[in-house]
């Protein structure tokens, strides 16, 4: 499974903090893999033990949302790669993709999306 070295402490809460966020905002069907919710379709890379599963997957007005949570990371090329998936799995299946980053972290998201030339904004909780 790719997994991005945050804090597991740290992100759990933010992840709470997200998931808060979305439910205000009128999602249901919110999936996160945290305690008390289900978790996310992982995607599995043919060939090879790797695994792809978003942070978030939500419905609101009949369309499905997938969600990447936005950390610091000592390991942006993963984190990079995962986006870019992400980003066509959602295009292909007609969902929406949207990043979610939280104060300390806005820089590091903008310089990540503008150095894989990914036209998104992120949404700051």
């Amino acid at each position: 499974m790719i997994t991005i070295d945050k804090d597991t402490d740290k992100n759990t809460e933010i992840l709470g903090t997200a998931i808060s966020y979305l439910e205000d905002r009128g999602f249901e069907n919110i999936k996160a893999d945290t305690e008390g919710f289900e978790s996310p379709k992982s995607y599995i890379k043919r060939g090879s033990e790797i695994s792809i599963t978003p942070d978030i997957v939500a419905e609101r007005d009949g369309e499905k949302h997938i969600f990447e949570l936005s950390l610091k990371s000592k390991k942006p090329r993963l984190l990079k790669s995962k986006w870019l998936f992400l980003d066509v799995l959602s295009t292909m299946k007609n969902f929406k993709f949207k990043i979610l980053t939280t104060r300390g972290h806005y820089k590091f998201t903008d310089e990540m999306l503008d150095s894989i030339s990914l036209n998104k904004t992120p949404l700051k909780i």
